[in-house]
């Protein structure tokens, strides 16, 4: 029988697996695209209604917002102007962050960009929302600080490229794309902190200033000292990552926490009937037809009622085996899928469900990925197989066939 391993020793593995690497590269990655492409499709389904939600058009006037920001001083691109230019300016650049940020191209500088749309959106017109929003606003805050771009991502793709230049001898390519961008963001910081006054707290924009020089930093030392300060950098952003992942847990363990210790307390999920009075309400039935097959029988209510309670407050005690988290977890994406089906609440389901995807496991991520990457090989394969034929017969003359072709 082997000696029990010396605590300093478990302690200095423990630190080195905690400085050394990002921990969580596939569940970082899920979450974010979960999050761009849940608040990019809101922003594409209120498109039409943009200026009614939260521009100019809304019942909720300009003049009304400022005096709100200036009560809880919250930060929003969209008091530096009561233009209706501007409104759409804000509104387009919010949605190309999102797209950006969902290819995952240029992350560390369009999460900032994303965090301060959906900042901005969400600070101008506070009662808009189902709940979900608050989810978006605050994992638009935690994504700024991972580094959820070491897999499937365009940023992925282009370092991947680059190490196999490295390899081969090429000469490193010229970033420019990098400088451009880290020179607009900071034309636009100016703008932000000359309009402190009249939107945000001043820690938000040191913030923006620590991240945008923080940017700087990395870029100068990639470029000029790629030994010992890129060390010391890369430990920073581990330590910073595995900090705001564990942050991120955290926060998904106390929605679902404080949301099934509320129901105990509530007489109807006492009584089993909490679900039926939604099923029965107009504004949250799309599918009639179906609620009311489901609110008609009392045991399906009764096991739904009493399932979501026992699943929220038992979900966070189940972090410690595995397999019955994978179970609970698999129970709570179905529960925001039901809800999404016979509430009409997409967005907040899909936020919920890209929320809970950090517990997935890494190896289904990683068979996930396997799988959609096989597809999309598949798919533009069959394109290309499809293309080749067409283009060579609309560039090519037709040769005369002879006895051999």
């Amino acid at each position: 029988m082997s000696a029990p391993e010396p605590l300093d020793r478990r302690l200095a593995r423990a630190v080195q697996r905690v400085t050394g690497s990002a921990l969580g590269p596939y569940q970082t990655a899920i979450v974010r695209i979960g999050f761009s492409l849940t608040w990019l499709l809101f922003l594409l389904r209120e498109l039409p209604h943009r200026r009614e939600l939260y521009g100019p058009d809304g019942p909720w006037s300009w003049e009304m917002g400022r005096q709100l920001i200036g009560d809880n001083h919250s930060f929003t691109a969209l008091m530096w102007s009561d233009s209706g230019l501007w409104f759409e300016i804000v509104y387009g650049l919010v949605v190309l962050s999102a797209v950006l940020l969902l290819l995952g191209w240029r992350t560390r500088a369009v999460s900032v960009v994303f965090m301060a749309g959906v900042l901005s959106l969400q600070n101008r017109s506070i009662f808009m929302g189902d709940g979900g929003d608050n989810v978006v606003h605050l994992a638009a805050l935690y994504l700024v600080l991972t580094r959820c771009s070491q897999v499937w991502s365009l940023d992925a793709r282009r370092l991947a490229r680059q190490e196999r230049e490295a390899g081969l001898g090429t000469a490193p390519r010229r970033d420019v794309v990098g400088p451009v961008l880290w020179t607009v963001l900071g034309v636009l910081l100016l703008v932000a902190t000359y309009h402190s006054g009249v939107t945000g707290e001043w820690w938000l924009i040191v913030l923006l200033w620590a991240l945008w020089a923080g940017q700087a930093l990395w870029w100068l030392a990639c470029r000029h000292a790629p030994g010992e300060p890129r060390t010391l950098l890369d430990v920073l952003a581990n330590l910073t990552h595995n900090a705001a992942l564990l942050v991120i847990m955290a926060e998904v363990c106390l929605i679902y926490a404080t949301a099934g210790w509320y129901k105990i307390q509530g007489s109807r999920w006492q009584d089993g009937t909490a679900l039926y009075y939604p099923l029965k309400l107009d504004y949250f039935s799309p599918w009639p037809a179906l609620s009311d097959v489901l609110g008609s029988s009392a045991l399906v209510v009764l096991l739904l009622t009493y399932g979501t309670v026992a699943v929220q407050v038992a979900f966070p005690f189940t972090l410690f085996n595995r397999r019955v988290k994978n179970v609970l977890l698999v129970a709570m994406m179905l529960e925001h899928a039901g809800i999404a089906l016979l509430l009409g609440l997409p967005f907040f389901s899909l936020a919920m469900i890209s929320a809970d995807a950090v517990f997935l496991p890494t190896a289904f991520l990683v068979w996930l990925g396997t799988r959609v990457g096989r597809g999309r090989d598949r798919l533009f394969s069959r394109r290309r197989e499809e293309a080749v034929p067409e283009q060579r017969r609309a560039d090519e003359e037709p040769s005369p066939r002879t006895l051999v072709g």
